[in-house]
């Protein structure tokens, strides 16, 4: 049996590139112009080691000032941690709207360049990035999970343990700092 983030590996003749440095990926958030950082709801299920999931997030869009745009009961939880999303949507519904290239994007500064996915149910986030690589080339997408997604421009590879997860995400928020 395929393990349940095995999914959509037939992508075409575009699929994800692989970042395996955090140094890279922060380099990849800071050429952007107007990120988009989109939290799902494992981000709130989840614990890293002693540390929920979603704590590391937050970290990520602090260090990068990136707009967060919280899925499903994320919202809630942020609030409940005194922290204000930039926007609340659906997942389906924030898709929808970043296909529209005249879209003015969550802070109404105009459509967003980067797009981030982190803690969306793998079968969904994958075929919300199919979507966004068919009918959205004026973005770029890249998948902050532990399991790689194809459909991304800009992808982790597998990461199984917790401790690398961790050593990743404070790589990350080290880079995006300096």
């Amino acid at each position: 049996m395929k393990p349940y983030w095995d999914v959509n590996v037939l992508t075409g003749t575009k699929t994800a590139k692989i970042v395996e440095d955090p140094v890279q990926w922060a380099s990849i958030i800071k050429k952007s112009i107007r990120p988009l950082y989109i939290l799902g709801p494992d981000t709130v299920d989840r614990n890293i080691g002693d540390k929920l999931f979603l704590e590391y997030c937050l970290d990520v869009a602090k260090a990068g000032n990136l707009p967060i745009c919280a899925t499903a009961h994320v919202r809630k939880k942020m609030s409940e941690m005194g922290v204000e999303t930039d926007s609340a949507y659906d997942i389906i519904e924030i898709i929808n709207h970043l296909k529209d290239p005249e879209w003015q994007g969550v802070r109404k500064e105009g459509n967003h360049d980067l797009i981030m996915f982190t803690g969306v149910r793998c079968d969904l986030a994958e075929r919300g990035l199919a979507t966004l690589k068919h009918f959205a080339p004026h973005l770029k997408t890249m998948a902050l999970c532990r399991f790689s997604h194809p459909n991304a421009d800009f992808a982790l590879p597998v990461i199984r343990k917790d401790t690398k997860w961790q050593e990743y995400f404070d790589g990350l928020v080290a880079n995006l700092i300096n």
